[in-house]
């Protein structure tokens, strides 16, 4: 029989801005490989790899100069995780 937990989260103003804009990120970098396949199967030629497309997303990245994820916070009061810390 498997065991199925379940849980709600109930993130504060500060970390529901963090999560859109860790899933908005998410969701444009998958939309570019989609698109990415999709020109390839259009004009006949063979898909692009994952890590040609993770150097595309890297070198679009540097151009800009900016993070494409979302900035990293540490944690707070009694959180517990592995959040990476951020210089003050």
């Amino acid at each position: 029989m498997a065991l199925r937990y379940r849980y709600r989260l109930y993130p504060n103003r500060p970390q529901r801005e963090a999560l859109a804009r860790a899933f908005g990120s998410a969701r444009v970098v998958c939309n570019d490989g989609v698109a990415a396949r999709r020109e390839a199967h259009r004009a006949g030629t063979k898909y692009p790899s994952s890590t040609v497309l993770q150097r595309q997303r890297r070198e679009r990245q540097n151009a800009c100069g900016a993070d494409v994820g979302p900035p990293l916070a540490a944690a707070v009061g009694g959180e517990a995780g592995t959040h990476r810390s951020v210089p003050a």
